[in-house]
């Protein structure tokens, strides 16, 4: 699909990673609609872009309702915004469970019901979801992250299914641990050695070649994370033992340590 002229909707604008993935749309020539939590950053980021604003609480179905009716038909939803939830699930409060589920989940599934069908009758359109390894290779003390994560990777899947020869593509991107900006970059957490980053205009390359090559599934990861990461879809268990041995629980209590306040 063509991102020339098309109508854009980007949910998690303000983020490192969403930042990153509207100026790469903007780019590309998209007329982009931006969603956010951050006004100080989303209204200059706006502006540089030309770009349409409306600042909306994804936890809230009635906000999200709201964000529906005044978008419109979209051509793209890049559905990038999300939750830290990392952390042991006995340090996790019932609400910010929900809040996880709505924003990380909930929401991007009531925006692909909404923006889909119309898609579909025009005969072109493109859901982008922007979920994360952790979707991928379920990790200690990130059972809320991992949970959102794996179902959105299904639901993705699904739809990609679902719509295939209807002229609309469904691609899921899993990043894995992104440097300069992001949540994980914010955390400031060490990890391994040996184990690599990318920086957030990869995940945006991504999201841009997603879109026009109408590709189901990109990792940004190194191989070694990748690899990694297909191995714990068949060998879970040896895979989390693997990650004990190699000091990956110590890194997911650290991030979830370092982003309690933002859950």
């Amino acid at each position: 699909m063509r991102i020339e002229g098309s109508k854009v909707l980007l949910t998690g604008a303000t983020g490192g990673l969403g930042q990153a993935i509207a100026r790469a749309l903007h780019a590309r020539g998209a007329q982009l609609i931006l969603t956010g939590r951050r006004i100080d950053v989303l209204g200059p980021l706006a502006s540089a872009l030309g770009a349409r604003t409306l600042s909306v609480d994804l936890s809230d179905p009635v906000e999200l309702g709201r964000l529906v009716s005044e978008v419109g038909d979209v051509d793209i939803l890049v559905a990038n915004a999300a939750l830290p939830g990392t952390g042991p699930l006995r340090s996790f409060t019932v609400e910010e469970i929900d809040r996880a589920l709505e924003v990380n989940l909930r929401a991007p599934i009531v925006l692909a019901h909404a923006f889909a069908p119309a898609m579909v009758k025009r005969g072109h359109g493109h859901l982008v979801f922007v979920s994360s390894l952790s979707g991928k290779a379920a990790t200690p003390d990130a059972s809320i992250y991992g949970a959102t994560k794996f179902g959105l990777r299904g639901f993705a899947t699904a739809m990609r299914g679902e719509l295939h020869d209807s002229g609309v593509g469904v691609s899921t991107i899993f990043p894995g641990f992104i440097r300069e900006a992001g949540m994980f970059a914010e955390a400031k957490v060490s990890l391994p050695v040996g184990v690599g980053t990318r920086a957030p205009r990869h995940v945006a390359e991504a999201v841009v070649r997603a879109i026009e090559r109408n590709r189901g599934e990109i990792d940004v990861a190194p191989l070694s994370l990748r690899l990694g990461a297909m191995f714990a879809s068949v060998a879970p268990e040896v895979s989390l033992r693997f990650q004990r041995l190699a000091g990956g629980a110590k890194v997911s209590r650290d991030l979830g340590q370092a982003q309690q306040g933002k859950r």
